[in-house]
């Protein structure tokens, strides 16, 4: 894969994850810890069929069964942000969800300096300040707003940038000693984690056979077949661009809602959102450019 190619991939991976909110706006009975176990459960068995395609069914196995330590921890991170996400979406708006995801290069770069001791630029300390301010200013006006359903639902969706964080900056600690690892089936291990953790909570199940298409749809289309590309194009490209490009997911996600499901974004969610996205991509850009000269 070229450099050209990878960027088109990247910018087909975010279109295929933005979805999700407006498919789940269009489901008819199924609700929370249903769609989470339902949507988990369908990315589970088209990872394994896509992995044992991929690389065999032995070779999947032995990763599994000699992946250590690291490979289960970043399979729980996995988890959690397809718990969290999912259940935030039932929970609060998706321009919500989606503008506090795009905190994860925030948390991670947070997260890198307090355990990792790397230097943060000047411009990234710039960045989570703005960015700070963005997601306050969308938590004050639901607060004083006294809707407390998209107050938990914003919380619920922090889960996933801070498991994304934690996620990365393992990869990053163990990259040197895991050098080769192969990572991948992590993702599947997120899943079969997540749907046993929600297989509890989701029963007696409620979704109708246009619900389970729907959700079939998510766990294949919008989970299991952009994670494969997007480690693919992840080789190619370097941090700063694939970041740059995953914001993509923030600007169709909120679109897509808004077009297909009638749900637009509230003035607060607006400015915020901005200033959220201003900030991570102002930070990106200059690190892309820095790079690049260097």
């Amino acid at each position: 894969m070229n450099h050209r190619n990878a960027i088109l991939t990247m910018i087909a991976v975010t279109l295929m994850w933005s979805i999700a909110g407006v498919v789940t706006r269009q489901l008819e009975a199924a609700r929370a810890f249903e769609i989470t176990f339902w949507r988990s459960g369908f990315n589970a068995l088209a990872l394994v069929l896509l992995l044992c395609w991929y690389r065999g069914g032995a070779a999947l196995w032995n990763t599994l069964r000699s992946g250590g330590r690291s490979l289960w921890i970043s399979g729980l991170c996995w988890c959690v942000m397809y718990t969290a996400f999912m259940v935030a979406l039932t929970l609060t708006t998706v321009a919500n969800v989606l503008i506090t995801m795009a905190l994860a290069p925030l948390f991670t770069a947070l997260l890198s300096r307090v355990l990792l001791r790397h230097r943060l630029a000047p411009r990234t300390w710039v960045a989570i300040v703005v960015a700070g301010v963005g997601i306050a200013w969308m938590y004050g006006q639901q607060v004083s707003g006294g809707d407390a359903r998209h107050v938990v639902g914003t919380a619920v969706a922090l889960a996933v940038p801070l498991a994304a964080a934690v996620n990365w900056t393992l990869l990053q600690h163990g990259r040197d000693a895991a050098a080769g690892a192969d990572m991948l089936p992590a993702v599947l291990i997120g899943a079969l984690l997540s749907a046993l953790l929600t297989l509890p909570l989701a029963v007696p199940f409620a979704a109708s056979a246009h619900d389970l298409g729907l959700l079939a749809l998510l766990g294949v289309v919008q989970l299991a077949i952009p994670c494969l590309l997007a480690v693919t194009a992840a080789r190619v490209l370097s941090a700063p661009e694939a970041s740059l490009l995953a914001l993509l997911e923030v600007v169709f996600g909120v679109l897509w809602a808004w077009l297909g499901a009638g749900e637009a974004p509230s003035a607060a969610v607006l400015g915020g959102g901005l200033l959220v996205l201003g900030a991570l991509v102002a930070n990106e850009a200059f690190s892309l450019r820095r790079a690049r000269a260097s």
